[in-house]
């Protein structure tokens, strides 16, 4: 009986200076990068930090819910100051101009970037690099609103939002300040320890990373195991448990008691 031999593999190649067919051509879908809304900066630590941006719908709904809370402050000094004459109606501009130019500045600065509306709606708003926004980057955002208006009803704000990746107004572009969704701070860690030990100050972060990535997955982990990786840092912390020192520690981190 004649041995079997394995059938032969052909691969298919194009003719010298023919490109390859769609079907045979690399499927370069599937190596593109996705489209994301995520804003991403660099903190000085080298800690990227995602920021989302808010889109237009939800900036109109917050900017609807602070112009009828403005339109209500003023209606009710309107209420009570046009029974004092002409002083009333001097004091009534000055409600006016202070509601319209200084209420959101008032917010945004001292209320960790949102307005009531903002709050709302979850959003904040933060300078570029991710820091609460200035006095002067508030002040400067919120008296180019007037630019934003034209020629009516923010129709130049709304073709300046859709024009970019971080939907910025011209206030926005100018002030160098942006939209973001207030995102959910993550959970702390739940450690199976109580009691808190300090960190050495020569600590790096990914040394203190590392800390709290073993007291985070120390109870997966058999007792042996536990403390042969803990018995690295038992010369520097002088202890005869590392395991508890370093959940210890991985509680100061994480703010824990």
């Amino acid at each position: 009986m004649p041995p079997i031999t394995p059938p032969k593999t052909f691969h298919k190649t194009a003719p010298a200076g023919k490109p390859p067919a769609a079907s045979e051509a690399t499927d370069t879908t599937l190596t593109a990068p996705p489209l994301d809304t995520l804003y991403t900066v660099e903190t000085p630590e080298s800690v990227a930090l995602p920021l989302r941006p808010a889109s237009i719908l939800p900036r109109i709904m917050a900017f609807t819910v602070d112009f009828l809370i403005r339109a209500l402050i003023f209606f009710l000094s309107y209420l009570g100051l046009r029974w004092t004459g002409e002083m009333g109606w001097g004091l009534l501009l000055i409600t006016y101009f202070m509601l319209e130019w200084f209420y959101p500045v008032y917010f945004e600065v001292r209320r960790d970037g949102m307005t009531p509306g903002k709050k709302l709606l979850g959003l904040r708003v933060v300078h570029d690099d991710g820091t609460p926004v200035s006095l002067g980057g508030s002040l400067l955002r919120n008296l180019l609103r007037a630019a934003d208006f034209l020629p009516v009803g923010y129709a130049a704000g709304v073709v300046a939002a859709t024009c970019n990746r971080e939907f910025k107004r011209l206030g926005d572009l100018v002030a160098g300040t942006l939209v973001i969704y207030e995102l959910p701070a993550p959970p702390a860690p739940a450690l199976n320890c109580t009691g808190k030990r300090p960190v050495p100050a020569d600590f790096s972060t990914d040394e203190q990373k590392a800390l709290l990535a073993f007291a985070e997955r120390s109870d997966q982990l058999s007792e042996d195991r536990q403390r042969e990786l803990a018995g690295v840092l038992q010369p520097l912390l002088n202890t005869p448990d590392p395991v508890l020192a370093i959940r210890q520690m991985a509680n100061s981190l994480v703010g824990q008691r």
